[in-house]
């Protein structure tokens, strides 16, 4: 695996993908604890993991044609929250 920085964001876009990235985690936490049982719950989290999971892949899209960043058909982006860089990583 190889990692390497292509680009930056500013604090204020990684305070948004950081909080989209920490609601997704908490929505996936949760739906390996609930069941079906609760369908009003259940559909809830179900709705709520999907617009989560839209917004979270919409940050990217804005964010790589804002900024231009390389990118590679066999890697993706990860963000490091606390220096704001952007690395591409290919497997």
């Amino acid at each position: 695996m190889t990692k390497r920085i292509v680009g930056l964001v500013t604090p204020e876009e990684r305070t948004e993908i950081q909080a989209l990235f920490e609601r997704r985690n908490g929505l996936d936490e949760l739906a390996k604890i609930l069941t079906v049982d609760n369908a009003v719950l259940y559909e809830k989290l179900v709705k709520d993991l999907g617009e989560t999971c839209t917004k979270f892949q919409d940050w990217w899209n804005r964010m790589a044609e804002k900024y231009q960043w390389e990118s590679s058909d066999d890697g993706h982006w990860e963000i490091n929250f606390e220096s704001c860089e952007i690395y591409l990583v290919k497997e």
